[in-house]
């Protein structure tokens, strides 16, 4: 059992590695409000564009980025534009006529498969 312990310093418990010669990015911390109150910091490389809200890391509410001198940044909101759905890029590719025609295709397809040609739902 003793030939398999291994010597030295614990695993895991310090780093070998000294921070000389370690060169850190330069930051920027930005300040945020949420509209309860409270302030908290961010951290961001400097070269970053801040963004207008980040939620706060303890309570989770949106908070509103805050200029130097304290007060809150205007933020632009921009042209909003409603989400297509399926049936507004389905008509984008084929017309009214067209899909009605495919409609009818489909339908005496099945017809012909289920046999005799009856018509669903009557």
């Amino acid at each position: 059992m003793a030939e398999r312990t291994l010597r030295g310093m614990r695993l895991g418990s310090q780093s070998m590695q000294s921070e000389e010669g370690v060169e850190f990015a330069d930051r920027q911390r930005a300040q945020y409000r949420t509209a309860d109150g409270e302030t908290f910091d961010v951290i961001f490389s400097a070269d970053a564009e801040l963004p207008d809200t980040w939620e706060s890391p303890k309570t989770g509410r949106d908070g509103v980025l805050l200029a130097p001198d304290g007060t809150p940044v205007d933020i632009e909101i921009g042209e909003i534009k409603a989400p297509r759905t399926h049936w507004d890029m389905l008509l984008e590719r084929r017309t009214r006529d067209e899909l009605e025609e495919l409609l009818q295709e489909r339908l005496e397809l099945l017809r012909a498969r289920r046999g005799g040609g009856e018509r669903l739902g009557a």
